[in-house]
Parts: C-alpha cells; sequence; structure tokens
C-alpha cells in the first residue's frame, strides 16, 4: 500500500505507453460505439427510438420555428414538444430549450440542412475549433512563444517590480528576456511550432484530445461542449496579444450565460478592461440583433421560459440528479432542501471568485490563472452536465504545459489523470453510489493549481528540479523541461 501511495503521489505510474494505450482503447471503443448507433439506425432515430444526437434535437426544432417565422415558440415547452413530435415521431421525449434568444441564429441556420447533414455538420465544425484551440494552448505561435510560459502572458510592470522586490534588481519573471536563477525561456516555451507539429510529431496530443471521455459524450448528446470549450480557451490564448478578440470570444459565450459567472471578476480585477468592453459591447450587440432578427417579443418569452428551467430541469431534478455535476445537484442528491442546497452552491461560488481574484492579482504563471478560470468556470454554475466537462480540456491542456516546462508536484500527474478520465464515469458512478465524481475531482484539481501558484510565488525554483516528465518508458529520458512527452 506504501508503494501504491507513492506512485500515486510522483505520478511515476503514468507512463507514456499506459497513457497512449488507454487513449487509443478509448478512442476505438468511442468511434465503434457511435458507428453501431447510426449504422444500427432507422433513419435518424436510433434503436431506442430516440433521434441521433438526442439533444441536438431541440436545437433543429426551434430552428424549424425561427424558419416559419414563430421565434419565440421554443421557449413554450408543450409547443416545442409537439414540434419535436411531428419531426422525429410520436415516441419522442421532451429535449427542452433553455438558450437565450442569441443562440436562434445557430439553429436557424442549421435547420436550413436536413437534420443528419445539419448535426454532422454542427459537430463537425465545433470539434475542428476545440482542436485547433487545444493545438494553441500546447503549441503556441512564433509571437505568442516569446510572450511568456505556454507562449501566453508577458511580465506586467507589477509583476516585474515584485520579481526584483523578491528575487534582486536582475530578475524578471518568465516571458522576459531575461531569467531567474537557471530558469531560461527555452524551459518555459515549447519549440515545436504548430507548423512543425502538423507533420506526424504530434500525435499524442491529438490522440488524449480527440480520446478525452468528454467528447464522445458531446458528440453522443449532439452538444455544445466543443463550442463552449472552444470560445473559453481561444478567448484565454488570445487575452494578451488580441485583447479586443479575445473579449468577443467570452462575450459569445452568453449563449451558455451559466458560465460567465467568473469571467468578468477575472478581467476586471486583472484591468483587462479591453476585454471586458470587448465582451460587453458583443453581447449587447447580439441582444440588438436578435431584437431587429426576432422582434421584441423574443425576450420576455425567453425570461419566462427561465421559470420553467429553473423550476422542473434544475430544482426538481428532472434532468436526473446523476447527471449534473455540481454541489447544488450533489446536495439535492442527498436530501438537501432548496436553501440549504443553493446555499453550498453559493458558498463554493463565493470561494471560487475570491481564490481566482488572488490567483489573477498575483505574479503566478499564466497556464496556472487559465487552468483556474477554466475549472471555477464549471464548479460555480448549479447546472452542468457531464457532457459539459468539455471546459475542463482547456484546463487540463494548459496544466499540462505548465508542468511538462516545469515538472509536476506531488500528486498533480494523478489528479490530472483522473480530471482526464472522470467524465467516462461521472454519470454512471453517480448514479450507482449517489456521488458525482467530476465535483471531487475539479475541486482537487482547483485545489492542486493554487498550491501550484503559491510555491510558483513563493519559491520560484519549486518546480525547478521538482519532478520529471511523463515517463516515456524504460531506459528512456525521463527528465527534462520541453514538450517532448506530448510527442510520439
Amino acid at each position: 500500500m506504501d508503494r501504491l501511495r507513492v506512485a500515486m503521489r510522483t505520478g511515476d505510474w503514468l507512463t507514456c505507453e499506459r497513457m497512449r494505450l488507454v487513449a487509443f482503447v478509448l478512442l476505438i471503443a468511442s468511434v465503434a460505439g457511435f458507428l453501431y448507433l447510426v449504422l444500427t439506425a432507422n433513419g435518424v432515430i436510433d434503436r431506442q427510438g430516440r433521434p441521433l444526437g438526442t439533444d441536438f434535437s431541440d436545437v433543429y426544432a426551434a430552428g424549424t420555428y425561427v424558419l416559419d417565422g414563430e421565434p419565440e415558440a421554443p421557449f413554450d415547452p408543450p409547443r416545442q414538444f409537439a414540434r419535436e413530435r411531428a419531426i422525429f415521431g410520436p415516441a419522442t421525449q421532451f429535449y427542452g430549450w433553455h438558450y437565450p434568444p442569441y443562440f436562434l441564429f445557430v439553429a436557424a441556420a442549421l435547420a436550413l440542412l436536413p437534420y443528419g447533414f445539419a448535426l454532422a455538420v454542427w459537430q463537425g465544425v465545433t470539434l475542428g475549433l476545440y482542436l485547433l484551440v487545444i493545438r494553441a494552448i500546447l503549441f503556441p505561435s512564433p509571437r505568442a512563444r516569446g510572450e511568456g510560459i505556454g507562449g501566453l502572458r508577458p511580465p506586467s510592470f507589477k509583476q516585474e517590480r515584485d520579481a526584483k522586490h523578491r528575487y534582486g534588481e536582475g530578475a524578471s519573471l518568465p516571458g522576459s528576456e531575461s531569467r531567474i536563477g537557471p530558469l531560461t525561456l527555452s524551459r518555459f516555451a515549447p519549440s515545436t511550432s504548430p507548423r512543425t507539429a502538423g507533420r506526424g510529431d504530434n500525435f499524442l496530443w491529438l490522440l488524449f484530445a480527440l480520446a478525452f471521455p468528454a467528447v464522445l459524450i458531446n458528440v453522443g448528446h449532439g452538444q455544445n461542449g466543443f463550442l463552449t470549450a472552444a470560445l473559453l480557451g481561444a478567448g484565454l490564448v488570445l487575452l494578451d496579444h488580441r485583447p479586443l478578440l479575445a473579449g468577443v470570444l467570452f462575450g459569445l459565450l452568453a449563449y451558455k450565460p451559466q458560465y460567465g459567472l467568473m469571467i468578468p471578476i477575472v478581467l476586471a480585477v486583472n484591468g483587462r478592461w479591453r476585454s471586458f468592453a470587448a465582451a460587453a459591447a458583443t453581447v449587447a450587440a447580439l441582444t440588438l440583433a436578435t431584437v431587429l432578427a426576432f422582434g421584441p417579443q423574443v425576450w420576455p418569452a425567453f425570461l419566462a421560459s427561465t421559470e420553467f428551467t429553473r423550476t422542473v430541469v434544475l430544482e426538481q431534478g428532472n434532468t436526473g440528479w446523476h447527471k449534473i455535476q455540481s454541489v447544488f445537484s450533489w446536495a439535492r442528491m442527498w436530501g438537501a432542501s432548496l436553501p440549504v442546497a443553493y446555499a453550498l452552491q453559493g458558498a463554493l461560488t463565493v470561494a471560487l471568485g475570491a481564490a481566482l481574484i488572488r490567483l489573477w492579482w498575483s505574479g503566478a504563471s499564466y497556464p496556472l490563472k487559465a487552468a483556474a478560470l477554466c475549472l471555477a468556470t464549471i464548479l460555480a454554475t448549479p447546472y452542468s452536465l457531464d457532457y459539459d466537462m468539455m471546459v475542463l480540456a482547456p484546463a487540463i491542456a494548459f496544466v499540462a504545459i505548465d508542468g511538462i516546462a516545469r515538472g509536476f508536484g506531488p500528486w498533480e500527474k494523478t489528479t490530472l489523470a483522473a480530471l482526464w478520465l472522470v467524465p467516462l464515469v461521472a454519470r454512471s458512478v453517480a448514479l450507482l453510489s449517489m456521488i458525482p465524481l467530476g465535483v471531487p475531482a475539479m475541486l482537487a484539481m482547483f485545489a492542486l493549481v493554487l498550491r501550484r501558484a503559491e510555491l510558483d510565488l513563493s519559491r520560484p525554483m519549486a518546480f525547478a528540479d521538482a519532478g520529471t516528465t511523463i515517463k516515456s518508458g524504460p531506459g528512456q529520458r525521463q527528465g527534462g523541461h520541453d514538450i517532448a512527452a506530448l510527442r510520439s
């Protein structure tokens, strides 16, 4: 048992061979399962009588209402249910439309296509965006590579001043041309560019990105997790050198308003006012566009529908408590009253906000800040399902790039692996044991990110020789601070 604890603590069990094997098996199983679902379907209805892409059916049905000139209809559950049954058959179960009017633009565009083709376009395009963002995090552009760890953030004047105060007049932070002790920029930024990465030497990162279990869940439900992960991840990648564009991307996340709690706090506390203004302007422009395109009546219809979403979908748990990965759902699953569940969720949200303020105000490395924001974004909302765990993908990438650059601390590799795997079992384990594993896994990773940031500030050399990169196997190089562990 002691050897097991040591292995879990150090992460020595996490070899490249094991990672590659697990990811490959999961990817093959996912593709086989999806193909079976499609090949055994009767048209666009699967063997269980559900539309392929299940949740995508409500998007498509809502889009047909927009094309019929009734954009307010999707917000009326009985009318939405009637349209779904008219399209997919009388045995179709209800798939509710819970999005703000912004998403009607996407729904209407997709409804112009046949259902199966629309589903394929929706998932294919958003999957591509997700993969591009993960690659941008791991393999930053030449311009970004010169701007800090992971190629994402140059040191601010405050950080440079604090570095001189802590480490002496000649010191600076990662991202400048000088160095702190022996830590140079080359140790922080990967040397591989997206151009050379596309020549077959980066198969491993692509395998991990595609085999991430939340990918299969998102595809199976026809959901929007790829888009959410892409918008949040791209916004964080571009925040420094393209602040206005980053703000626009953050603003587009208004289509999932429950994920917008933490982003304004971070932008404000970090003085990212250009991004803040761009995000606010994007939301305002989208709101005006919906009024002009769909009429002013669409907003009262949406606001009225939020009562149904809050009471039936969230508070009564008609979705299924085991499907929702939040502290609120956990409390309700264990029999807590609504006030207690809201109080626990509210306390966590406040704690997350306070932690983000402290972290983003500090001189900690940018990937840690970005990862913490991704984790807090999903933890802060009472309503997040297992397919929403796609938001964890950029968080994992940011933590990985920081760990590969500077070494991993105790428990970090094991927790990172658990976070990658947890969408695979989160729903089934919660159904059997009443424990939504996604919540403790995300909380554990968030705590480790905060601890890593504290060590980063208190002991700048803490990770210089803290551990190895992911092992490549017997007899192969284990140490170093490059990104070779992500390349096969």
